[in-house]
């Protein structure tokens, strides 16, 4: 009849409640199956039962992706790596050098190997001092000269930098490239500079 209204079920587009019901039921069973496998722990189970199996864990979600790294643009410049000493070579110290015999190393200590060549460090700053005295020991190791003076000043009489370079010139010298050309080096004698300057001792052009 035409003013009676028909009896429908919801509209075929309405969301169906059952999934949302089933999970919340779902989530109240792993919670009291938790909870009695808690209250079971310690509990002897009854001859010929096993004890109560522990609850599966809740579905985790998959772990975020990471995003992708940045590939280097064209004008991107690697980072400058810092001049370091070379793992396998040990460090050096003014008088004791690592595989080089007793009497060498006394001759070097007394100033009795010839000098070669000598390099004076004196009026530069420290980058200039530094770029010097790495070309200096390839040019001198290229030229097979084995004893070389490096002559930094004391810091009295030189001013303050000669002493600055006095104490930064061990540690270049255990700085790659320069380590792996140095064999030994230590303070000279009197009469080639004294605490002013040092031997060094290279190692043979191989």
């Amino acid at each position: 009849m035409a003013g009676r209204r028909g009896r429908h079920g919801p509209p075929a587009d309405q969301d169906d409640p059952a999934p949302a019901g089933r999970g919340r039921r779902d989530a109240r069973e792993r919670s009291d199956r938790l909870a009695w496998w808690w209250a079971t722990q310690g509990v002897d189970p009854m001859p010929g039962r096993a004890p109560p199996a522990p609850p599966e864990p809740d579905p985790a979600d998959p772990p975020a992706a990471r995003p992708p790294a940045r590939p280097p643009a064209p004008g991107d410049k690697p980072p400058a790596a810092a001049p370091s000493r070379p793992a396998h070579a040990p460090v050096l110290h003014p008088g004791r050098a690592v595989g080089l015999d007793r009497r060498s190393q006394q001759r070097l200590s007394r100033g009795l190997w010839p000098i070669a060549a000598e390099l004076d460090l004196h009026g530069m700053r420290r980058h200039e001092a530094r770029d010097a005295l790495q070309a200096f020991l390839a040019a001198s190791q290229g030229a097979d000269r084995r004893c070389v003076r490096i002559v930094t000043g004391r810091g009295r009489t030189g001013g303050e930098e000669s002493g600055v370079l006095r104490d930064l010139v061990p540690r270049w010298l255990n700085e790659a490239p320069n380590r792996q050309r140095v064999l030994a080096f230590d303070v000279t004698q009197p009469r080639h500079g004294g605490a002013g300057a040092f031997y060094v001792l290279l190692k043979r052009r191989g």
